[in-house]
């Protein structure tokens, strides 16, 4: 354990002293954000809070031995404080979200750059199918999106599949190294054989991703053994339930839109 100093004076409360106690006794006790503003009423630091009230009075002692020095920069630094309520938690998350990306405060860290967006995309080869996870696709593909970092999930669940698809009689056990785990990477070629032409694969993803769901039954992946079916059945939950989402994203042939 680390050992505390014996302190003769008060922890020092520098946000008290510039703000004053009953700012934070005004203080709504509902969900919210809050902005630190600093010197020229720039913005140092956007936080969201269940409770506006309990969470400000968090940062009224800075205590040198229990604090981060990051945080104790941030309150010897702090001018004024601006608030504003939300409806709920939820609310004040997304509130945040916006908040850190347009003003990318100096002692946030997480959320202040927009995560990249990727698009689904696949196109039908000679020698087999495409499919990649990219942040912008190419001429001639089809594609579906954008979405957030769960498309490398789903990424990689189509290759599975698809695989047990154009090569029904190796099935997974027949995977390259590495590719039941993602290792693949974000752009991977599927060959074709004999009992499944590359177009059927692209086929099955265009039907999947534009929402034809009775088509898409009537065409079901190949039933694996008794070992690999487990693992084809909670592939395909997790496909399908992706993309049978009412916001699903938006297909594409060629272009952005």
């Amino acid at each position: 354990m680390k050992p505390t100093q014996l302190r003769f004076w008060p922890d020092p409360q520098p946000v008290v002293d510039r703000l004053g106690k009953a700012f934070f006794r005004q203080l709504p006790e509902t969900p919210g954000v809050y902005l630190m503003f600093g010197a020229a009423d720039a913005v140092l630091y956007v936080g969201k809070a269940q409770n506006l009230r309990h969470r400000l009075a968090s940062y009224r002692v800075a205590n040198p031995d229990r604090l981060p020095r990051r945080l104790l920069r941030l309150l010897h630094q702090v001018e004024r404080i601006g608030w504003e309520t939300c409806d709920d938690e939820t609310a004040a998350l997304r509130r945040e979200a916006e908040l850190l990306v347009s003003l990318k405060p100096r002692f946030n860290r997480a959320g202040v750059w927009p995560k990249p967006t990727r698009f689904l995309a696949w196109r039908a080869r000679p020698d087999g199918l495409e499919l990649a996870v990219t942040e912008r696709p190419e001429p001639g593909w089809r594609w579906v999106g954008p979405s957030g970092t769960q498309m490398t999930h789903i990424h990689r669940a189509l290759v599975r599949l698809l695989w047990c698809q154009l090569q029904p009689e190796r099935g997974l056990a027949g995977l390259p190294a590495g590719w039941i785990d993602g290792a693949h990477g974000p752009q991977v070629l599927i060959p074709q054989s004999s009992a499944a032409p590359a177009n059927a694969g692209a086929e099955f993803l265009a039907l999947l991703t534009e929402g034809d769901r009775e088509e898409v039954r009537r065409r079901p992946i190949p039933a694996g053994n008794a070992f690999e079916q487990p693992a084809r059945d909670e592939d395909w939950t997790s496909v399908n339930e992706y993309f049978a989402r009412p916001a699903r994203p938006e297909p594409g042939s060629s272009n952005l839109h």
